[in-house]
């Protein structure tokens, strides 16, 4: 019951998402009537989007307890995480350029589609150095608070936040209205997903029915290799991290302990609810308390693993769509840049899934009316993604250990450990 009452949401939104299909591919272009219904839900996201990211950011960073808690975000903490997700993300650009998940999908029928909500507007003319300042920041305030400048959003928020918290008690009422008006759009959101189960299965009928059962064959692409990336990390890339911790040993230890984490983590679905276990069991692996309880609530927040190849397979799969090369030098540096900063920046935002989601739509030019189309990769993804995201953690506690107390901690953990039984 517990594992029903975990998958509810998902189980109905991927319910409605497939009786849309079915109805546009009964219906077919008639289907398209139902499309105001899902144009509904879609105003309704667009309308929250830059409210619920300069809440959340701000929130996120003017209500830490001190602004030493950015300084931990240093050495050998996000050493680890930032090479861990980098990989994770270059595995998913491998998978996604050897298995296309959009290979035979007509990508002139898809913007066509989206042709009615407008051409992206085109960049201008501009030096490298110009075009750094152009993707950061605008030229008016006002320009800030569009959703198409979600960016130069992010970096007003942030420096918002930072400087909430670097005024201190003097802005105090600052920080509690930031953090209630955080609390307040996310009770937002989750009003308007009651409405998603038929707005979503809406816009799909009105997809299909037009572009035929194509994308659903993408999605399936999307899961099967998404499933195949993940048993590579799970089972050979953690395993290797753990050698690198711990040697043979390491191997050892990190297995007799990952299995509760791992069936935790799937049971779930969520990253924050392993916090407990993880914590127990990272004990066990021999890594001390403090740098135990560091890393782990750290991780959940701010180290996905799984998210980061979740954000490689939306970006290539609306590469896809669109016919855009990805298998260029500079499209894989971006598209690696990019799902790291969604998958593993966005993380530590409430909401940030779908901010991050927002982000690769401003960053690459995508109109925003293909975001459903991506949100139900989340969905798909969601189990998978979430034992990648925290057994990871696990074994970066690990590799944070050895960087800590040297490559014998394991040795000395064990020998410590057998003088107090003696």
């Amino acid at each position: 019951m517990s594992l029903l009452k975990n998958y509810k949401s998902s189980i109905i939104l991927l319910g409605s998402v497939l009786l849309g299909g079915i109805t546009g591919a009964v219906m077919g272009p008639k289907a398209a009537v139902l499309e105001p219904f899902g144009n509904l839900f879609l105003n309704l996201m667009f309308t929250i989007i830059v409210p619920l990211v300069f809440f959340s950011v701000s929130s996120a960073i003017a209500n830490m307890a001190s602004m030493k808690r950015l300084g931990k975000i240093m050495g050998s903490v996000i050493i680890v995480f930032t090479a861990t997700a980098l990989i994770a993300a270059i595995i998913g650009v491998i998978g996604a350029v050897l298995i296309n998940p959009t290979k035979g999908i007509d990508h002139g029928i898809i913007q066509k589609l989206m042709a009615s909500a407008g051409e992206a507007p085109k960049a201008e003319k501009a030096g490298v150095l110009q075009q750094i300042v152009n993707t950061f920041t605008v030229s008016d305030f006002m320009n800030v608070f569009s959703r198409k400048n979600m960016l130069q959003l992010i970096v007003f928020s942030l420096l918002f936040g930072i400087s909430t918290a670097l005024v201190k008690e003097k802005a105090e009422p600052v920080a509690k209205f930031l953090k209630a008006g955080s609390e307040v759009m996310m009770k937002f959101v989750d009003i308007i997903m009651y409405y998603a189960p038929i707005g979503l299965g809406c816009y799909f009928a009105s997809v299909i029915g037009q572009l035929g059962t194509q994308i659903l064959q993408g999605y399936l692409r999307v899961f099967v290799l998404y499933l195949l990336l993940s048993v590579i990390l799970y089972f050979g890339i953690l395993t290797l991290y753990a050698f690198l911790a711990g040697g043979r040993e390491g191997i050892a230890v990190y297995w007799k302990n990952v299995i509760t984490p791992s069936i935790t983590a799937l049971a779930t679905c969520s990253s924050a609810a392993c916090i407990p276990v993880n914590l127990e069991y990272t004990k066990k692996m021999g890594v001390p308390e403090d740098i135990s309880e560091t890393v782990i609530p750290l991780g959940a927040n701010t180290h996905k693993d799984g998210s980061v190849i979740g954000g490689v397979m939306k970006i290539t799969f609306l590469f896809g769509l669109y016919g855009k090369d990805m298998k260029s030098l500079s499209a894989i540096v971006g598209i690696i840049f990019a799902s790291y900063l969604v998958g593993a920046v966005m993380g530590a935002i409430p909401g940030g899934g779908m901010i991050g989601e927002m982000l690769i739509l401003s960053v690459y030019g995508f109109p925003p009316e293909v975001l459903p189309i991506i949100a139900v990769i989340s969905t798909i993804i969601d189990a998978p993604a979430t034992l990648l995201n925290s057994t990871g953690n696990t074994v970066c506690a690990m590799m944070v250990t050895r960087i800590v107390e040297g490559k014998n901690w394991l040795v000395n953990k064990v020998s410590s450990s057998n003088e107090v039984k003696a």
